[in-house]
């Protein structure tokens, strides 16, 4: 029988073994956020100019020695030119169409390139145009053309058109008469509402929203209490260990949505800056709330400055004569200490839950992390990242969308099968038993990646973008979901990620944009399942 024939009817005798009601599917289901980026089709703030690429690092669009200020914005031009990515390759439907209201603060002159055109303008004034562009896309750049050096160019903030109604932030209107006297325009209250409405209405269904790519902690250096990312700056957006969202936005999105946030505390934190951290929670979030504590992420992955800051840490304090050992020993250790310093701060547990990570195809790091001075006495939940997908050994047997789904059937030549993988999960929860903790899942879902390929057109990246965007996937979802509540008894998934468009190095988004349809989105149609 033909390969691709076989791998064909596989899935289909697959998908009919499936039970295509889901009765009672209720499991405390979780979502990711995205990193801040002008590429984010997660779109999460009214002023789009918070998601854009700073200046300095907009080379095509930045010209010149200028001078910067604390936050970012262009002090002195020099003569020079100062431009920044606002969207970037955003799919048609992501943000609202129409006229959008640039503000600035000082004297000089903007432009724009893209899918931009200037309607009017005044002093401290823009109104814009965005229209996608004819190839289904949207793309926008700013750029400080004229800039007076006493009074110069400052606190941009690009809005998106319309409003909401007072009662309702999961809905943006086109204007006040689609409200009963209460409408609110974001060109005056954009101060107030940070979110865009369709962002918290995507966001809403979830149960705990981990704020760990949004927080920006990844490959950060930062220590210090001041060095985090606060209110003022021209854009949260940037490069890996500039980036990141302040802590009362984090905050504010738990509370608008009331929904458990998770954090994650920087790697190289001190205690003064994990004690500020605690008692901003402690003062700000909603007290029905609970907040997930995690110290850094994936401390083991040697991919991350974390990974390596926690090995030279357990290193220097001779946790271990093994360098990785150590680090595993370090990252149990810091996060313990950072445990109590947050009970003291909360006056206890009851408000907090203590997640300790661990790497869910490596079950010899969960004994170390969990055991090192007893800490497990110090944990609530043990958290690991269960995926599936097709390893890279057995990536050359990938030809069609259905041979991806066939492999991730088969658990002789695919370590990362799903049945394989279900194994992982009851390795780590009986050792989660033995510890007395519960299991979760930080991240979780299909992880197909190609490594090595350098675009989305390179073999196999096709095959697997098709299979993420292919009817079957949602089953698979549901089966993966099913198995995952059996064996933790109900445990908490936290899939990811929030909405991100495909691309070479994997089609990590439930939808490929905030707004794509749930017809077009078969991962996020399995998660609904369980909502």
């Amino acid at each position: 029988m033909n390969l691709v024939i076989r791998s064909v009817l596989v899935v289909i005798l697959y998908c009919l073994s499936v039970v295509t009601h889901v009765a009672n599917a209720k499991l405390p289901v979780g979502m990711n956020t995205n990193e801040i980026l002008h590429v984010d089709s997660s779109a999460p703030f009214v002023n789009v100019f918070k998601m854009a690429m700073p200046f300095k690092d907009a080379k095509k669009l930045t010209h010149g020695h200028i001078q910067y200020d604390r936050d970012g914005w262009p002090l002195d031009l020099k003569g020079g030119t100062a431009g920044s990515y606002m969207i970037h390759w955003l799919p048609v439907g992501t943000l609202p169409e129409g006229h959008y209201t640039v503000l600035y603060d000082g004297e000089g002159q903007l432009a724009y390139e893209g899918d931009a055109q200037v309607i009017r303008s005044e002093a401290g004034k823009d109104i814009v145009e965005f229209r996608s562009g004819h190839d289904k896309f949207m793309q926008v750049a700013l750029l400080i053309k004229r800039s007076e050096p006493k009074n110069y160019i400052r606190n941009i903030r690009v809005l998106m058109p319309g409003g909401i109604c007072a009662n309702n932030p999961f809905q943006r209107v086109n204007a006040a008469n689609q409200c009963n006297g209460n409408y609110l325009s974001f060109e005056k209250h954009h101060e107030q509402i940070i979110f865009n409405p369709d962002y918290l209405n995507f966001m809403k269904d979830f149960k705990v929203l981990r704020m760990m790519n949004f927080s920006g902690i990844t490959r950060n250096p930062m220590s210090r209490w001041d060095q985090m990312p606060h209110m003022k700056k021209a854009t949260w957006a940037g490069h890996e260990g500039t980036r990141g969202a302040p802590l009362a936005v984090m905050v504010k999105l738990a509370n608008i949505l009331n929904r458990d946030p998770w954090f994650n505390l920087p790697h190289a934190a001190d205690n003064n800056l994990v004690q500020q951290y605690a008692r901003y929670i402690k003062q700000n979030l909603r007290p029905n709330l609970k907040a997930y504590i995690e110290y850094t992420n994936e401390a083991w992955n040697p991919a991350f400055l974390q990974m390596h800051y926690a090995k030279d840490m357990g290193t220097r304090l001779k946790l271990d004569p093994d360098p990785n050992v150590a680090g595993q020993k370090y990252y149990s250790q810091r996060s313990v200490e950072i445990f109590r310093i947050f009970q003291q701060v909360f006056g206890g547990t009851q408000r907090i839950v203590r997640v300790m990570g661990a790497w869910s195809a490596n079950r010899y790091m969960t004994p170390v992390v969990m055991e090192h001075k007893n800490a497990f006495k110090s944990v609530d939940v043990m958290a690991i990242a269960p995926y599936f997908f097709v390893h890279k050994k057995a990536l050359g047997g990938v030809n069609s969308v259905p041979s991806v789904f066939a492999l991730l059937k088969d658990d002789k030549k695919n370590p990362y099968s799903m049945n394989n993988v279900y194994k992982m999960i009851q390795t780590q929860m009986d050792m989660a038993k033995k510890y007395g903790v519960g299991l979760v899942a930080y991240e979780g879902g299909q992880h197909l990646t190609a490594p090595g390929t350098k675009s989305t057109r390179d073999h196999p990246n096709p095959f697997l973008i098709g299979a993420n965007r292919a009817h079957p996937m949602e089953k698979f979802y549901i089966e993966f979901l099913q198995n995952w509540d059996r064996i933790t008894n109900g445990g908490l998934f936290v899939a990811f990620s929030a909405p991100r468009t495909c691309q070479f190095y994997g089609c990590w988004g439930v939808t490929e944009h905030l707004n794509q349809a749930p017809a077009k989105a078969p991962k996020y149609r399995g998660l609904q399942r369980f909502f």
